[in-house]
């Protein structure tokens, strides 16, 4: 039987919602992905009956690289981000740390295959400090944008984690969501950060299992090697491909600075019924009510689902995650309502 805290680790956020429910546990950004590309799977459906090609992975990787000008060796494509957190062990780590509050499967699959790791708490605002981190750690996990914080650490500070004989592993599943890029490390070919993308979230593509890790050629060959022949499908080289051209990534842009600006209102709407919420910039706010637990149910009650957070090392039963969503008035109000 799996342990309190190793469940608490394997807990996401799609176990919150149910079919009906107005959505703010998942941070997946649609209901479904655009027409273009769904147009652009169901034309790869015939083709199913083959395997996957090493013409279509080489494709799927060649344009990653392109939209980071990377080399096409420092790219691995993986069936959602959440691949690359279930290969670290593969790297051998002696000794982890994971800077928290963070995305928990790092610490599921770390325990799960006997790597110590220490978790580095950051006290609220949730900055980071890199003396913070113990010395003998030489695997470093840290999210930026961080789920569930939201804080975007500068490219700085996490670049002052880097030691001799030390890999550092930047979540990066969020990136896409921030105007710009800001603070994107996706483009640095540096000899000891690997970072990971999802493709999941912008595109709608939780079902579908999309990302990719960027790094040094001899981090992800190792990170990669007793992977299976054939890990991807046809559809995820394809939506790879798709996703990685020119145009989406311009399209991406347009979307997170829409988003940015819902963001801000939905703020605005949570602080202005007395709610605090934790500075930072992703496609989901963190915010903090007396009773977390109680509010959190009181809103299951009325089909809002939201993100428990008392899962997360690092924080307590005040706080609750949302997606930023245009229905966020809906959110605010219910809010307002059960904590009267």
């Amino acid at each position: 039987m799996a342990s309190p805290r190793r469940a608490a680790a394997r807990y996401h956020g799609d176990q919150a919602a149910v079919p009906g429910m107005l959505d703010f546990a998942v941070n997946v950004r649609a209901a479904e992905p655009p027409s273009w590309l769904v147009q652009r799977l169901a034309s790869r459906l015939p083709d199913l009956g083959r395997y996957p090609s090493q013409a279509d992975d080489l494709r799927a990787r060649n344009a990653v690289a392109a939209r980071h000008t990377r080399r096409v060796e420092e790219v691995a494509l993986l069936a959602g981000a959440a691949e690359g957190f279930a290969l670290l062990p593969d790297l051998r780590p002696r000794r982890a740390a994971l800077i928290a509050p963070s995305f928990t499967e790092p610490e599921a699959v770390l325990a799960a295959a006997g790597v110590p790791f220490d978790h580095v708490v950051l006290d609220p605002p949730y900055t980071l400090a890199a003396d913070a981190v113990p010395d003998d750690a030489d695997l470093v996990v840290i999210g930026n944008p961080t789920n569930p914080s939201g804080v975007l650490h500068t490219r700085e500070q996490v670049l002052a984690l880097r030691r001799p004989g030390r890999i550092v592993v930047v979540d990066e599943a969020f990136a896409d969501a921030i105007p710009g890029e800001r603070g994107s490390l996706a483009a640095d070919a540096l000899p000891d950060v690997l970072v990971l993308r999802s493709l999941t979230k912008t595109w709608a593509l939780a079902g579908l299992r999309v990302g990719y890790a960027l790094g040094p050629a001899d981090v992800l060959a190792r990170l990669t090697a007793r992977r299976p022949h054939w890990p991807l499908g046809t559809l995820q080289l394809e939506a790879i491909t798709a996703c990685s051209a020119p145009e989406s990534v311009a399209e991406a842009d347009r979307s997170a600075r829409r988003l940015l600006e819902v963001r801000a209102e939905m703020v605005a709407g949570l602080t202005s019924i007395g709610v605090q919420v934790v500075d930072g910039a992703a496609p989901f706010v963190l915010f903090a009510v007396p009773d977390a637990e109680l509010v959190r149910k009181r809103l299951e009650d009325k089909g809002i689902a939201v993100r428990r957070c008392d899962t997360f090392v690092g924080l307590d039963g005040q706080f609750l995650r949302a997606a930023v969503r245009p229905e966020w008035p809906v959110l605010v109000d219910a809010v307002a309502e059960v904590m009267r």
